[in-house]
């Protein structure tokens, strides 16, 4: 999976709102098809914000249990 580098944030918010803009536009001219199309874009434009937003909450360092080393006899 592709990640957005963070700091395109603001232009993703930026074609958040276009999107919206252009689905009102078509809806106003009757455009059925090209809302629709523009609607799959911006759900895929919000799941990215959505996901950025998700993974810069998240710590970078984490703790792996690696469990207790045995020592076996041969």
């Amino acid at each position: 999976m592709l990640r957005v580098d963070p700091a395109q944030r603001a232009r993703l918010i930026e074609i958040i709102r276009s999107l919206a803009e252009r689905i009102a536009e078509a809806k106003l001219n009757g455009w059925l098809g090209e809302e629709e199309g523009l609607r799959v874009s911006l759900e895929a434009a919000r799941n990215k914000l959505t996901a950025m937003e998700r993974t810069r909450n998240q710590s970078t360092t984490r703790i792996a249990d690696l469990g207790v080393p045995q020592i076996r006899k041969p």
